[in-house]
């Protein structure tokens, strides 16, 4: 059964922001940039990564309200490990090749393993504001019918 309640719906809210938020600055100094750096456009993708505590504490807040409403579980915790896996992986693996100290070039199998890690922690991120948005539309739906917008067209 669903427990619906006032905290699960703050919880939600302020999660599927906090997740939003880099995501938001990214594309706001993207949109920025042509007017900073004389007509270049410019984004930093790497945005996401660098801003992972507002990423992460809104995740934990998504989990919470998830795990308190039973709506969207699987989303969320999905979401939460493969974002996980590809952010510690990435990491990992630019320490291992040495494209973490610059001993290696940025170029090659290991820097597309690692590009491809971030992307990836990059889309599970926009992966987890569609789970924390669907899970305030199914928190804030009315079931009854009392509720219910009457259509416009009356059915025949």
């Amino acid at each position: 059964m669903k427990h619906v309640d006032w905290l699960s719906k703050s919880l939600a809210i302020i999660g599927t922001l906090l997740v939003a938020a880099p995501i938001a600055f990214m594309v706001l100094t993207g949109i920025a940039s042509p007017f900073l750096t004389g007509g270049r456009f410019l984004v930093d993708w790497l945005i996401p990564a660098e801003l992972f505590p507002f990423v992460g504490i809104g995740s934990a807040l998504l989990l919470a309200a998830s795990l308190r409403s039973h709506v969207r579980r699987a989303w969320v915790l999905w979401g939460i490990g493969v974002m996980l896996v590809a952010l510690v992986g990435g990491a990992v693996l630019a320490q291992v090749t040495g494209l973490a100290s610059g001993e290696i070039e940025p170029a090659g199998w290991p820097w597309a393993l690692v590009t491809g890690a971030i992307a990836l922690y990059v889309a599970m991120v926009v992966e987890m504001i569609v789970a924390g948005s669907l899970m305030l539309r199914d928190l804030f739906s009315h079931h009854g019918d009392e509720h219910a917008v009457p259509p416009a067209i009356p059915a025949a």
